[in-house]
């Protein structure tokens, strides 16, 4: 296969060509060899059109089973086992039809020849860049169950983030659901029977009861239309949200909020050092490992910066001065802590104490949301409460007067 790539010689040169190789590993070990650091490794015929037929339309592979895969494979490759018999084994064992067929796949493509990260390859929404990068790695360093066992603990802790921030979500999410509830039912059965008080008495009613009498109008006699209209402009945000206009101003809203703006800097800084350790741990070379963190990456601006970054080692910038110009992304210790680890030759080390320290600020907020939402749903709780009541109340205290 022929590969563009780019290296900086011994002399800090930027030095650009063309090169025949099995594969992008094999070229960067091969521009190692010769006292050069491989800034990128691409694939020269990046434009070919190839057909494949994608079973990932019709099904999924949840965290929890890839993190019991690649565990899993890894003990049985570990305990001797050839690698076609631990995924037949894993094959017969799994109930998801979906991830079994994926598994009859791999076992195919390695009977045929291929690798398991060549036929992991075909499936990019269950197998990530990173994790194929690494399975690949392994494979050429012939450390494979090792490398299986690392992809599975960067698996979890992905896991069990996800996890935590869900479990402190759900209690605020319940409370609301059921205000919702409570108030769609109130404005159904409770309502009307109010405002036909008002409407035979005459009463001259106040702005905020004409707004809760039209909702309820327009849920008890209008129900579906309502909940139609609702559910457009509920649908209509998201897409909105999701267009690369709007996304930009979303993305950046998001990270100013008070408490959830610090979070979710900390939980990106996490995954974007732990990615970077994991793929720079496993013999990726740095523009490749930024081009896979890129993907993981869901907020444009961190997206954005990483795209940056790689054009700026490719000119023989260091990491850590991409980092460091953007301290409204990534805390000032990332960038410093960055530039000791390429200063000393241990910057994926580095990156890896950064993602524990940050892993363990977002585990200890996390455990706190809770408390911090708290408040605020009973603030809200109560404006809802306090309008509904004022809005009710003060047109029966006219009828009482008007009957006095």
């Amino acid at each position: 296969m022929k590969f563009k790539y780019k290296e900086q010689n011994k002399e800090g040169s930027i030095v650009e060509g063309l090169a025949e190789a099995p594969d992008t590993f094999a070229l960067a070990r091969e521009i190692r060899e010769r006292g050069s650091v491989p800034l990128s490794v691409k694939e020269y015929n990046e434009k070919e059109f190839k057909f494949s037929f994608n079973l990932e339309i019709f099904g999924g592979v949840s965290l929890s089973e890839k993190i019991m895969f690649t565990n899993n494979l890894s003990g049985m490759l570990s305990a001797g086992l050839s690698l076609t018999r631990a995924l037949s084994v894993l094959e017969k064992q799994t109930t998801n039809k979906f991830f079994n067929n994926i598994l009859k796949s791999l076992i195919d493509d390695i009977n045929k020849g291929g690798t398991l990260s060549s036929g992991m390859k075909k499936f990019p929404k269950v197998f990530s860049g990173v994790f194929v990068s690494m399975v690949h790695s392994g494979e050429e360093s012939g450390g494979l169950p090792k490398t299986l066992s690392e992809v599975g603990m960067t698996l979890k802790k992905t896991y069990d983030l996800n996890r935590k921030i869900k479990g402190a979500l759900i209690y605020p999410s319940i409370i609301v659901a059921a205000i919702f509830i409570i108030g769609i039912l109130m404005m159904i059965y409770v309502v009307p029977t109010l405002t036909k008080t008002f409407t035979d008495t005459g009463v001259e009613l106040p702005a905020p009861t004409k707004v809760i009498i039209f909702i309820s109008n327009m849920l008890s006699q209008h129900f579906l239309l309502f909940a139609l209209v609702i559910g457009l402009v509920i649908g209509s945000g998201f897409l909105f949200a999701k267009l690369k206009f709007t996304q930009r101003y979303f993305d950046i809203f998001i990270l100013k909020l008070p408490m959830l703006g610090t979070l979710i800097k900390e939980m990106n800084t996490a995954r974007t050092a732990r990615t970077l350790s994991s793929l720079l741990a496993s013999g990726v070379d740095v523009s490749r490992a930024l081009e896979i963190t890129e993907e993981v990456l869901q907020n444009v601006h961190y997206k954005e910066l990483i795209h940056n970054a790689i054009g700026s080692i490719e000119k023989g910038v260091a990491l850590s001065e991409s980092f460091k110009a953007n301290t409204h992304l990534y805390p000032i210790m990332v960038g410093e802590m960055i530039e000791v680890g390429e200063e000393t030759g241990k910057l994926s080390q580095m990156l890896i104490d950064i993602a524990v320290f940050y892993e363990t600020e977002v585990d200890n907020k996390t455990k706190n949301l809770s408390t911090i939402i708290e408040p605020v749903l009973m603030i809200f709780i109560g404006v809802a409460v306090g309008f509904f009541a004022i809005a009710m109340i003060k047109p029966m205290y006219t009828v009482m007067d008007n009957i006095n």
